[in-house]
């Protein structure tokens, strides 16, 4: 059974998924079979933790969560600083690549989201306030 969902929303959905996927087999792979900074405990845990709240936000987003702004929001942050750990490393450049597109969909989403939100307060009548 599918549902329909709105594009931009399935972009940020597919970006998310692609970084998850991107940062955990880095990790696991190229990172560990590397070693030496690869394996630093800050940038492992930057890798791990992207890799855990672009799944987070994956479910946020299909749950229509109200709190998904929020959290596409945390999760473009945690992208940025992932590409950039990413980006001082040999071999890295995949993995890079796929945090800055997540944290430009997610960017894209908060604010989406946030305007939604404004927009659905803006309409409410003043006598059911």
């Amino acid at each position: 059974m599918t549902h329909p969902t709105d594009p931009k929303m399935q972009s940020c959905i597919d970006a998310c998924n692609r970084c998850r996927q991107t940062c955990l087999h880095e990790a696991m792979t190229h990172c560990l079979e590397s070693g030496g900074k690869h394996i630093s405990p800050d940038h492992m845990r930057l890798m791990l933790n992207c890799a855990e709240i672009c799944q987070t936000s994956t479910n946020f987003m299909l749950s229509n969560s109200t709190l998904s702004s929020q959290l596409c929001g945390v999760c473009a942050e945690a992208c940025e600083a992932c590409a950039k750990s990413c980006e001082q490393l040999d071999g890295m450049e995949e993995c890079a690549k796929a945090c800055r597109e997540c944290a430009e969909s997610c960017r894209q989403m908060a604010g989406s989201y946030a305007k939604q939100a404004t927009g659905a307060q803006e309409r409410v009548p003043a006598d059911e306030l």
